[in-house]
């Protein structure tokens, strides 16, 4: 008898748990958040919001809501495990790569690129947990587009930065080149560029990454002669691999060009492999800012 009452008593105490945690998460105010962990916090009190008021979902509102107290401390949380998940074979795949994407470039985003990191955590959680559940397409794919978002959003300020840094050396290289005499040289002229990315060992674009293109096509098609494409891997695997590979992806964005009735003259595709990489890194490296597509255009 005594178990039977424990049993029937469990859930009723979990749900307890929860609404605890959950009603210090609410009680809190991060409608400005500014820094990684206010971002943390806000987008976890989200979730949780959104998996208590309409859903009724208490395990999830338990992990967004414990997951939002500890950034709150100031903990920097990362995604859950894929093995903490439920998910089938064919649907984990593309969790697992951005998971590890993510982990990939984490330490980096967390000094470069901190509010989209926080948003990336949050959404990849956001992904996994609705995929478990498998019956809210429509949340599954809210929740995956705000995290390839935020991914290329860190991946171009990792880009940006870089270059910055860059720049910054060639000056002071040339200044002290000409005796600390500074040199005033024209500006180059801005190429029109747009970057797609992908995951690693795969030339399938991403919902996100054919918007993207998409709308770069749009505002540029009506003025541009010429489009010129070129793909890129990361060091991972061998430079023979990595060719073909960076080929096919130029070929897949090849493919969105030709569909948006740009003529095939006027398109040129070139495989790079790993020979230009944007993220300098030892061989044999996965680093997802590298696995890119780049689309030229001239006028």
């Amino acid at each position: 008898m005594y178990l039977i009452k424990l049993f029937l008593c469990f859930p009723i105490f979990f749900v307890m748990a929860c609404s605890a945690a959950y009603k210090e998460i609410k009680e809190i105010d991060v409608n400005n958040p500014k820094t990684f962990h206010e971002h943390l916090v806000y987008n976890y009190q989200q979730n949780a919001s959104f998996e208590a008021e309409k859903m009724h979902d208490w395990n999830a509102v338990k992990l967004y809501s414990e997951k939002a107290l500890r950034a709150l401390k100031g903990e920097n949380v990362y995604p859950e495990k894929i093995t903490y998940w439920k998910i089938s074979e064919d649907k984990i795949t593309n969790i697992k790569s951005g998971y590890d994407n993510l982990i990939s470039i984490y330490e980096e985003a967390l000094i470069k690129d901190p509010i989209n990191l926080a948003k990336a955590i949050s959404s990849l959680d956001c992904w996994a947990e609705q995929e478990e559940e498998k019956w809210q397409t429509w949340d599954i794919e809210k929740c995956m587009n705000n995290f390839h978002k935020s991914m290329h959003n860190i991946f171009n300020n990792i880009l940006r930065e870089n270059e910055n840094e860059n720049n910054k050396k060639e000056t002071l290289t040339k200044k002290e080149n000409q005796n600390t005499v500074a040199i005033v040289s024209k500006k180059k002229k801005k190429e029109l560029i747009q970057i797609i990315y992908f995951d690693f060992d795969n030339s399938l674009l991403s919902e996100v990454s054919r918007i993207k293109l998409e709308n770069f096509l749009e505002k540029n098609i009506e003025t541009s002669s010429r489009f010129i494409i070129f793909g890129h891997t990361d060091t991972k695997g061998t430079n023979y691999y990595n060719l073909n590979l960076s080929v096919k992806r130029a070929e897949a964005v090849k493919k969105i060009l030709l569909k948006k009735g740009i003529s095939e003259k006027k398109i040129s595709v070139h495989g790079k492999g790993e020979n230009e990489l944007a993220i300098t890194t030892p061989d044999n490296t996965k680093h997802p800012a590298n696995r890119r597509a780049e689309v030229k255009i001239l006028n």
